[in-house]
């Protein structure tokens, strides 16, 4: 996959250094915009039928080699990007309507979106799952249209969301079979060139034209997508298997998008089952806070905070769990050595987390239980209240700091492990002693200190009572 990641990097590299050279040529810095400084609006339009014949049309092509579940969700996303390409068209041609008129123009590419995600989640059995998972976690990368500020970083955000599948397929068949590769390499090429065309064309925002009737859901309507041939597919037997299961409901997408920019940074956390499609429950639980939000006072600071759906996801070398409420069955069992577990504002929740790693730490949590089998490094808890802490393995260092309420279980094989601690009440280390037996000794809180003579002294104190 590095391999991929520094291909796909050096074509992003070279397409900014043409982009630096054409900026040259017309006065601009690297750091300007490019959309806005060419009257003809149609330019954005030319622009993105070149993404749709190059990188969608490999993706499509590589898509029908595998053929089955991946040929028919390739279809879907390819109508969604005509749909795309039509609103578009409109936009070079017709002045910004209203608010509400605009949310209605923007709804059929978010029923594109819907009927893609639902198309996984009706066909979880399948033997392609990590495929259909990386399309559907970041097909919402289409709602740039409606971010108002810097659309390009959010396309990214929805990119990085299908590398955690993308990373699965690799694995499964890099030594087997290339066609899967192709694919990967073509899929995640769309949104690298997306975000290209949006830094040339919309850089600070979607364009309208400045004349023109103003647009309309009617008109939109009427516009009949352009279609941009394709590859014909090749002869496939179609696979008819499909799981019969109704489909789950999603959160109006675009009713989150059109409600400011701190939603849709909150939409890259929606993509709950990075790991939940082993965890159905942290699943429902996220379309419903993601639900909350999209009807809820979303502009309020205090709900961007405190509203956050949960997530638990692979991000590079860190797993991060954050913002779980009432769930005591979370796992992270594919561990590495080099993996880190960020655990944040989770409550009355518990982790365990199965192998060996680097290190944990445990940041502003309340009522959470974790189980750990080794760890190598440091296991921190920090800004936490009543933490219980249990150790299957080996760790060589626990520390404890501004936390109020810890209870630290060690195992036979970790009594010896640094207990470290500062600004911090109510703990205890719970010792095992016969079977299913433990022995429990508090931590001092208190202490004197005095002058020796030569240096302080401190010493815990013991208080009766």
């Amino acid at each position: 996959m590095e391999g991929l990641i520094e291909r796909l990097e050096r074509a992003v590299t070279r397409l900014e250094q043409l982009s630096v050279t054409m900026q040259a040529s017309s006065g601009l810095t690297n750091g300007d915009c490019v959309n806005g400084i060419d009257g003809d609006m149609l330019q954005h339009v030319e622009a993105f039928d070149m993404l749709l014949r190059g990188p969608v049309s490999e993706y499509i092509k590589h898509s029908q080699a595998i053929g089955g579940d991946v040929q028919q969700h390739a279809e879907m996303v390819h109508k969604a990007l005509q749909t795309q390409r039509t609103f578009l068209k409109m936009t070079a041609n017709h002045q910004q309507p209203a608010k509400t008129e605009l949310h209605d123009l923007m709804k059929p590419i978010s029923d594109h979106i819907q009927e893609i995600q639902n198309f996984k989640e009706r066909n979880r059995g399948s033997s392609l799952f990590n495929h259909l998972s990386a399309v559907s976690e970041s097909i919402p990368a289409l709602g740039w249209i409606a971010v108002t500020l810097k659309p390009g970083p959010y396309v990214k955000e929805m990119n990085d969301a299908a590398i955690f599948y993308t990373n699965r397929v690799l694995k499964d068949y890099k030594e087997s079979d290339k066609r899967h590769v192709d694919w990967v390499r073509s899929y995640l090429t769309i949104w690298t060139e997306m975000q290209f065309y949006i830094k040339q064309h919309h850089c600070t925002g979607l364009e309208w034209s400045k004349t023109g009737p103003i647009a309309s859901a009617s008109l939109f309507e009427r516009s009949a997508p352009h279609s941009v041939p394709c590859p014909p597919p090749p002869p496939v037997l179609t696979d008819d298997s499909e799981t019969a299961s109704a489909p789950s409901q999603h959160s109006a997408l675009f009713a989150q998008l059109n409600q400011g920019m701190e939603i849709t940074k909150g939409l890259k956390h929606v993509n709950d089952d990075k790991k939940t499609h082993k965890n159905p429950g942290a699943r429902s639980q996220t379309t419903g806070t993601t639900k909350t939000k999209a009807h809820g006072k979303a502009n309020s600071p205090k709900a961007s905070v405190h509203k956050r759906p949960p997530l638990l996801e692979l991000e590079g070398k860190k797993w991060r769990v954050e913002h779980f409420e009432q769930k005591h069955d979370l796992i992270i069992d594919e561990t590495e050595l080099k993996h880190v577990v960020y655990v944040f504002g989770c409550n009355n929740s518990t982790l365990q987390v199965k192998g060996k790693i680097n290190s944990i730490i445990v940041d502003n949590c309340k009522k959470l239980g974790l189980v750990f089998e080794n760890v190598v490094g440091i296991v921190e808890i920090i800004n936490c209240k009543s933490i219980q802490l249990q150790v299957l393995g080996t760790v060589p260092t626990i520390s404890i700091n501004k936390t109020e309420g810890c209870q630290v279980y060690l195992s036979k094989d970790s009594i010896h492990c640094d207990i470290v601690s500062a600004k911090s009440s109510e703990m205890n280390i719970l010792i095992p002693g016969g079977e299913d037996d433990y022995k429990e000794y508090p931590v001092p809180e208190q202490f004197k200190t005095v002058w020796d003579g030569s240096k302080l002294v401190t010493e815990a104190t013991e208080i009766a009572g």
